[in-house]
């Protein structure tokens, strides 16, 4: 008989979470009581039973699993959590302390397989992925800050060479070390292009509301105005074959500042802030998955120019059709948007939470949604909601923030962390798209229900977040 079958829950939905808090697992065997998300190796049915609470554990003298905490869970700590925000802190005070992957497990006190399922959980990221981005970004501004000698800077945040340090950084970035650093004089930069990357895509998605003063698709360029801390410009991103020539247009002297806005909003845009690699080489093992790359090999994710404009994206995007969320979406930027050489920047939180919820119920919001979203940009004006800041921190930490939100559920987190924080495994459950795709793609009769969203996604961990854009484009070519 399947092990599985004799489960009195679906292990797949419980690895995901969907069951802490509800109930207890027990493993007689070993005298312990775990999450039912716990990562440890599952024991035999025989030896399991399920408690209502922790307490009903106890009296069966378990003790608590110390790979899960649930002690910790009951308590509202989140241990796991503590240990990745304590080594991030750490690992970006002194990047230099930390030469490889076995040094930031030491750091942690965990094992190389442990800190492994910690970066996936809270960073989606490999742990050596992980310390070469925390190097890069301290290396970014060094550049920008001083004078330093370039090949100085790199051995500063801890690469091994000066040829490794400028690898990375382009990999990174898309820009050299040198590069970079002259883009605080210049209005002009230039992002190199990875093999395989793909426009399609990308000029679909910035170019999905013909009619938008925010951002303008012409052939293989693309318009999009930004709120600058100087004023608003526009950023022009022209495509060629192998790289991107970027230029920011505005009426005044463009600061620093401006063009590293300019700059992260480029890669941004053009989904240059993560690597598909990994994810498509398992299609070689993954016949269904072949089945899904074949037509777009080389996609990525689209990301929105600044987190704040996907967090509005996502409050006005609840419920309703792309077609009415966009026209929603040039209500709030005709009241609120700033105006540059006939484009309209979007506005920054202050200016959304400024507003009456009858500025938006006069414009077709309706009320719940005028309420949620300006209640989610007083969240950002106060710094109880880091829109800004998520995508650099845990994503555990940001969607459970983002759920504390009035208004915003485990669809509207999600796409939140997909689109705007840029964080590799998010699946946003609940999407009627991402459901008909799925149903699509394994043949099902009937359309998978929020539960059967989660299990099925789960094939894709941890790679959903362009396993979900893959999912959506592919709803395409069934059209």
């Amino acid at each position: 008989m399947n092990e599985d079958a004799e489960y009195p829950f679906d292990r797949e939905l419980a690895r995901a979470g969907r069951y802490d808090g509800r109930f207890i697992v027990g493993v007689l065997s070993t005298g312990i009581y775990c999450l039912p998300s716990c990562r440890a190796r599952p024991p035999k049915p025989g030896n399991v039973r399920l408690f209502k609470t922790e307490e009903d554990a106890k009296k069966a003298n378990l003790r608590a699993c110390k790979r899960c905490r649930p002690d910790l869970y009951y308590r509202g700590e989140n241990s796991d959590l503590s240990l990745f925000e304590g080594l991030m802190a750490r690992v970006r005070k002194n990047p230099e302390n930390f030469a490889d992957t076995a040094a930031l497990a030491a750091a942690a006190g965990v094992s190389q397989t442990k800190l492994g399922e910690l970066m996936r959980d809270h960073a989606h990221m490999a742990p050596a992925g992980w310390l070469r981005r925390e190097r890069v970004k301290a290396a970014c501004g060094m550049l920008f800050a001083g004078g330093d000698r370039i090949a100085d800077i790199g051995f500063a945040v801890g690469f091994e060479s000066e040829s490794v340090f400028h690898r990375q950084f382009l990999t990174i970035t898309r820009m050299t070390p040198g590069a970079w650093r002259a883009l605080k004089d210049s209005s002009v930069f230039v992002l190199h292009l990875p093999a395989g990357w793909r426009a399609e895509e990308i000029l679909g998605y910035h170019g999905r509301d013909p009619e938008s003063l925010c951002e303008r698709v012409e052939d293989r360029r693309l318009f999009k105005a930004l709120l600058s801390g100087d004023g608003p410009v526009i950023l022009e991103i022209a495509l060629e074959r192998e790289s991107a020539w970027c230029k920011v247009h505005a009426a005044h002297v463009v600061s620093p500042g401006a063009m590293e806005l300019a700059q992260t909003a480029a890669l941004r845009m053009l989904g240059l802030t993560g690597d598909v690699t990994q994810f498509e080489s398992r299609a070689v093992r993954d016949p269904r998955l072949s089945l899904l790359l074949d037509q777009r090999r080389g996609m990525r994710v689209p990301m929105t120019a600044t987190p704040f404009d996907a967090l509005c994206w996502a409050v006005i995007g609840q419920q309703i059709n792309v077609k009415f969320a966009a026209a929603l979406r040039r209500e709030l930027l005709a009241i609120t948007g700033h105006k540059v050489e006939g484009m309209l920047a979007h506005p920054g939180p202050d200016q959304v939470a400024n507003l009456d919820a009858s500025d938006l119920t006069r414009r077709r919001y309706s009320g719940s949604k005028a309420e949620y979203l300006i209640h989610a940009a007083r969240q950002v004006v106060s710094g109880d909601l880091e829109a800004d800041a998520m995508g650099e921190g845990s994503a555990v930490a940001a969607e459970n923030a983002l759920k504390n939100v009035r208004g915003i559920g485990t669809w509207t987190a999600r796409y939140m962390l997909l689109r705007g924080s840029g964080f590799a495994d998010c699946a946003p459950v609940g999407d009627s798209a991402l459901a008909t795709a799925l149903q699509r793609l394994h043949g099902m009769e009937d359309r998978p229900d929020h539960d059967a969203v989660h299990v099925l996604m789960e094939d894709y961990a941890p790679h959903r977040s362009i396993a979900t854009c893959h999912l959506w484009a592919s709803l395409k070519d069934a059209a």
